[in-house]
C-alpha cells in the first residue's frame, strides 16, 4: 500500500454507477481510470462494451447522437440497431450476425446482431498489485435457436496506458451454430481530424462497392466533416498479428490496436466523415458486414460445434508525446 494515499481511488481504480435520466435511466456503468491518465466506461447493459475513453483529458472514440440508449428500447428489426448505436469506442457486433440486415437459413437477421443491446448477466472487477481487471457473462440464447456464451476480460495495467481484452465464445448447445463477430471500434474527434495519420498494414485492398472504389486511393486520408457524405468501407487483407494505428498531432496522442489474423481473418475500415457523424471504423472481425447470407454463399461462415469455443485476443494501446 502506497503510504502517501488514503484509498486506492486517489490514484485508480474502479467506481460502479447507474444514470438517470432519458433513455440512459437505470444503465449500469463501470468508470474505470487507470494512474497514467487512462480513462473508460465499461457498460454492464451493454456487453460489456466500452463507451467513452480519453487519454490525459483527450477524447478517443465516437459518440453516436442517440447517446447512451438502455437495452430496453433496442430495435432488433432491419436497421432499428442505428436508433440505439452509441458507438463508444467500441461496440461488439454478433455473435450470430453482423453487417447488413438479411434472412439466411431462413433466419432474419438485424443490422450487426443482438449482442450489442444484450445485459451482462454476472460482471465483477478487482484491483491487484499491478492491474485492473474486469470480467462479465454474457448470454446469447433463444428456444429452437443458438446457445452461446461470451465470457468477456479486460486487463487494463495500473501504470501503463493499455487495454487488454480477452474473449471466449462457447457454444453450450446441442446444436453447431454459425458464429459472427466484429469488433467495431470507432474513432472519434479530437484523435480523428483531417490531420489524424491512420497506418494498416494491409497486403490488399477492396473496396465494398462502386462507391468506395472512388476514393480507394485516399481511403487512409482522413478529411474534414462534409455535409451530405456517403459513408465508404474497405476491406484490408492482414497477416500474422497486425498493427493498425491513428495518430494526431494536434493532441500529441495516439491508439495502437493490435490483434491475431489467425482468430480474426477479416479487417474493416468504415470511414465516415459525415457533419456530426464524423468517426472512422477500425473494425478485426471474423467476417465482413455483408450479412451472414453473404459469408455462407462465399463458404467463409464460421460455426461453432456444441462444446467448442472460440478465443479473441486484442490489445489497446494508448501513445502519448
Amino acid at each position: 500500500m502506497n503510504p502517501y494515499i488514503g484509498h486506492e481511488q486517489q490514484l485508480y481504480g474502479v467506481t460502479e454507477a447507474r444514470l438517470s435520466g432519458g433513455k440512459a435511466e437505470g444503465m449500469r456503468m463501470l468508470f474505470v481510470r487507470n494512474g497514467s491518465g487512462l480513462s473508460f466506461e465499461v457498460s454492464a447493459d451493454r456487453c460489456a462494451d466500452i463507451s467513452r475513453l480519453s487519454v490525459k483529458g483527450d477524447n478517443f472514440g465516437y459518440f453516436g447522437p442517440c447517446g447512451y440508449v438502455s437495452p430496453q428500447y433496442y430495435d432488433n428489426r432491419g436497421a432499428g440497431f442505428l436508433k440505439s448505436f452509441t458507438a463508444g469506442f467500441f461496440t461488439t457486433c454478433g455473435l450470430t450476425a453482423v453487417g447488413s440486415p438479411c434472412t439466411d437459413a431462413g433466419e432474419e437477421l438485424p443490422l450487426h446482431g443482438t449482442i450489442a443491446n444484450t445485459p451482462c448477466e454476472s460482471i465483477g472487477h478487482w484491483v491487484t498489485e499491478d492491474a485492473i481487471h474486469i470480467k462479465a457473462i454474457i448470454r446469447d440464447a433463444a428456444m429452437f435457436s443458438h446457445h452461446l456464451l461470451l465470457e468477456r476480460e479486460y486487463v487494463c495495467p495500473l501504470f501503463e496506458n493499455v487495454i487488454y481484452l480477452h474473449d471466449t465464445i462457447r457454444n453450450i448447445g446441442s446444436t453447431e451454430s454459425p458464429l459472427e463477430v466484429m469488433y467495431h471500434c470507432n474513432m472519434g474527434y479530437p484523435l480523428l481530424s483531417e490531420r489524424a495519420k491512420v497506418t494498416i498494414p494491409a497486403d490488399r485492398v477492396e473496396p465494398r462497392n462502386d462507391h468506395a472504389a472512388t476514393a480507394l486511393d485516399t481511403c487512409l486520408t482522413m478529411e474534414t466533416p462534409q455535409r451530405g457524405y456517403e459513408e465508404m468501407c474497405y476491406y484490408h487483407s492482414l497477416s500474422g498479428k497486425p498493427t493498425v494505428s491513428i495518430f494526431n498531432e494536434d493532441i500529441g496522442k495516439g491508439l495502437e490496436i493490435t490483434y491475431d489474423t489467425a482468430e480474426l481473418p477479416f479487417f474493416t475500415e468504415w470511414k465516415m466523415m459525415g457533419e456530426y457523424e464524423y468517426v472512422l471504423g477500425l473494425e478485426p472481425g471474423n467476417c465482413t458486414p455483408d450479412g451472414r447470407d453473404v459469408m455462407r454463399r462465399k463458404g467463409q461462415l464460421e460455426f461453432l460445434r456444441p462444446g467448442e469455443a472460440k478465443e479473441h485476443h486484442l490489445a489497446f494501446r494508448f501513445i502519448t508525446k
